[in-house]
This record gives structure tokens, C-alpha cells and sequence, in this order.
């Protein structure tokens, strides 16, 4: 499943497209998220998420709209005092469905996307299958996310034992 498809998907555009378009949400892509930005990481969610749901027949348009707004909100994790950032970590679902809600109406099953989906690091249980959806696709995406930007250190690390190999062997 190619993500630089979700463009040309007319059917999830059309679900998500007055989010893209709002002006206060546009500015997750200037937010750094593991490693990328937050723009970028909610619309993997959404589309992964949209798609499994869709798949199983399940309710993919809250879904869709719910995993791009389940990380609505501004703080730049790397400009976060360490001792600040397990409350981040916990407290962010609260913060994003608050932004979520000032800008976009809301179903409660969409609302309980966006606030369980750190579950069980914050406390909000997923009353729905499509919650439980949403949080797994993000912890994947967010564990790809992770290892995608730490390649350019593991491409420097190998470079360098080569190096280091190379020269020892002359």
C-alpha cells in the first residue's frame, strides 16, 4: 500500500479534505514528529487506518477524519524539556481533541479515537473497534516513522566500521 496514494484517492480526500484545508491544522507540518513532521505522520495514520477499516467494513470516514486529527496539536517534541516530555506523552490525546474540537464537529466515536489512542500510556479506554485501530496503526507507522529517521545514523555507523575495517586490512 503506497501512501503517496492517498492524493489521487478521491473517495478519503473528499472525507478528510476540509482538515487539509484548514489553516490552523497545516501548521502540524512544520511540527518535527519522529523524527519528520506531524502533518505528514497524522496522514499515514488516517490513510492506514482508513484502509483496514474500509477493508473490514467498518467505519472508515470517522476513522479517517479521527487518525488525521488524533496528534492536533502543536508542541515540538524536540523543543520539550526532558522532564516535560512523559507529560506530553500522556496529556497529548486531551490537547489535540481540544484543538480537534475547536475547528471540526465531532462524533463521540471520533473523539474517543483521538483521545484513546495512546491507551494504555494514557488512561482513555477505546470503547470502539475502530479506536483500537487507530492506536495500533499509529504505534506501527510511529515505529517506522522512528527507525526511517534514525537511518542516516545507522548508514554513518556502517560507514565508519567499514572505514575503520578497510584501513585496518591495508
Amino acid at each position: 500500500m503506497d501512501i503517496n496514494n492517498k492524493y489521487e484517492d478521491k473517495e478519503y480526500m473528499h472525507i478528510v479534505s476540509d482538515i487539509i484545508d484548514n489553516n490552523e491544522f497545516n501548521k502540524t507540518k512544520n511540527i518535527i514528529h519522529h523524527g519528520l513532521n506531524r502533518f505528514d505522520h497524522c496522514m499515514r495514520v488516517s490513510y492506514y487506518s482508513y484502509k483496514v477499516t474500509k477493508a473490514l467494513k467498518l467505519d472508515y470516514k470517522e476513522v479517517a477524519r479521527a487518525g488525521l486529527l488524533h496528534d492536533f496539536f502543536y508542541s515540538d517534541n524536540s523543543d520539550i524539556e526532558p522532564t516535560k516530555r512523559l507529560d506530553v506523552l500522556i496529556n497529548h490525546p486531551k490537547y489535540a481533541l481540544i484543538n480537534a474540537k475547536k475547528y471540526f464537529d465531532l462524533s463521540l466515536k471520533e473523539e474517543n479515537i483521538i483521545a484513546s489512542h495512546m491507551f494504555p500510556v494514557s488512561l482513555t479506554v477505546p470503547r470502539y473497534i475502530e479506536s483500537w485501530i487507530v492506536d495500533l496503526v499509529d504505534n506501527v507507522v510511529a515505529i517506522c516513522e522512528a527507525f526511517y529517521a534514525a537511518r542516516k545514523y545507522v548508514s554513518l555507523a556502517i560507514n565508519f566500521l567499514l572505514l575503520v575495517v578497510i584501513n585496518y586490512w591495508r
